[in-house]
Parts: C-alpha cells; sequence; structure tokens
C-alpha cells in the first residue's frame, strides 16, 4: 500500500512544476470557472495515457526520429503561441462567474484545446520516455504485470488529484480576486504559453538548420 501511494505522490510530483499545461489551467480556470480549469487537464492526461501505452507497449522509438521530433517540436510552436496569443485577447473578456454560466463556452472545445497542448508537447515524450520508461524498466524487474498496471493507475491517479487543484486554485482566484488581477494573471499565462512555444520553435530550428 505504501508503494501504491508513493506512485500516486510521483504523479503529484511530476505535475506540479510549471508548463504549459498548468499555465493553460490557470488561464482557463481564471476566464471560464473550475471547469473549463478540470477539463483541460483531462484533455492533458488523455494524451498522457496515449503516451504511457506507447511507452509500455515499446513503440516510443518510433518518436525519437529526428524528422518526427522537429514535426512535433513545430507543431507545438504554432498551438502554443495560438492558444496563448488567444488567452491574451481573451483576457480582457473575464466575466463574473454568472455572466460565465450564461455565455455557454464549449467544454469540448476546452478539453481539445488540453489533449493537443499535451499530445504536441515534445516534452511530454522526452518525459514519458525517460521517467516513465524507467520507472516500468524497474518496476518490471520486482513487479507482476498486474502491479505495474495497478502502479501506472496510481501516476493517472495523481496527475488527476494535480487536475483538481489547479482548477480549484484557479476557480477560487476568480471568485476572490478583482478582475484586474485577474486580467493581469490571464495575461501573463498567456505569455508564459507563448513563451514555451517560442522555446518550442527554438528547438525545432536547432534541429533542423544546426544540428
Amino acid at each position: 500500500m505504501n508503494t501504491f501511494f508513493s506512485y500516486i505522490f510521483l504523479g503529484l510530483s511530476l505535475s506540479a512544476p510549471i508548463g504549459p499545461i498548468n499555465a493553460a489551467q490557470l488561464n482557463k480556470g481564471i476566464q471560464g470557472g473550475f471547469w473549463h480549469a478540470y477539463v483541460i487537464g483531462l484533455g492533458a492526461i488523455s494524451a498522457d495515457i496515449i503516451y504511457m501505452l506507447l511507452v509500455y507497449f515499446g513503440v516510443i522509438h518510433l518518436l525519437d526520429s529526428p524528422f518526427i521530433k522537429a514535426f512535433l517540436w513545430i507543431f507545438g510552436f504554432f498551438v502554443l503561441v495560438y492558444t496563448g496569443i488567444e488567452s491574451i485577447k481573451d483576457a480582457g473578456k473575464i466575466s463574473s462567474p454568472a455572466e460565465m454560466r450564461s455565455s455557454g463556452s464549449s467544454l469540448g472545445k476546452t478539453f481539445i484545446s488540453g489533449f493537443l497542448l499535451s499530445l504536441l508537447n515534445p516534452l511530454s515524450i522526452l518525459f514519458w520516455l525517460g521517467i516513465y520508461g524507467s520507472i516500468l524498466a524497474k518496476a518490471a524487474n520486482e513487479f507482476p504485470i498486474q502491479q505495474l498496471l495497478i502502479y501506472s493507475g496510481a501516476i493517472v491517479l495523481g496527475i488527476l488529484l494535480w487536475d483538481v487543484t489547479m482548477a480549484a486554485v484557479s476557480s477560487i482566484f476568480r471568485e476572490f480576486l478583482t478582475l484586474r488581477v485577474l486580467k493581469g494573471i490571464s495575461m501573463l499565462s498567456g505569455l508564459s504559453l507563448v513563451g514555451f512555444g517560442s522555446y518550442f520553435g527554438v528547438q525545432a530550428f536547432q534541429l533542423l538548420f544546426i544540428h
């Protein structure tokens, strides 16, 4: 049981560092409330599970070719920069919770946004290949396959717990901070997405033209 909780904690620890998904969740929570922040995290987790399965079945190495890496860096650049610019533009449209509830903004689009942000994030591939791959290799020598599945589920559970935490924090910000402060935080979140996207763009350029 202690081992199970240690894998939950691992999932929490892996989700906590500031990155594109956390920035997007914070921004969505401020602009749309708890459920939008939560759903964007669910979309990201869906992409994470795909990468976990690729690692599990040993096909992640197909994503390690320079061409595929460049492709992902470029698409990650476009998705993050586009999302960041849209977030900055929408920062001025933050409304009260009552107005948000009546706006009917699409949770489906929010889910797809989170899914693409994670799926086209090369850092996700490096993470799942490096960290989860090494965990899987170590655990495979110590536990039967049923235990591996349980511990992989514990990692996902930890990520889900962080998803709920981020959604709650961002929606609490929305309830208690002034609109001016919320717009400022939303602008900063959008700028951070543009910053991450620019980093991806630089990586793509170096991979294509320097290495």
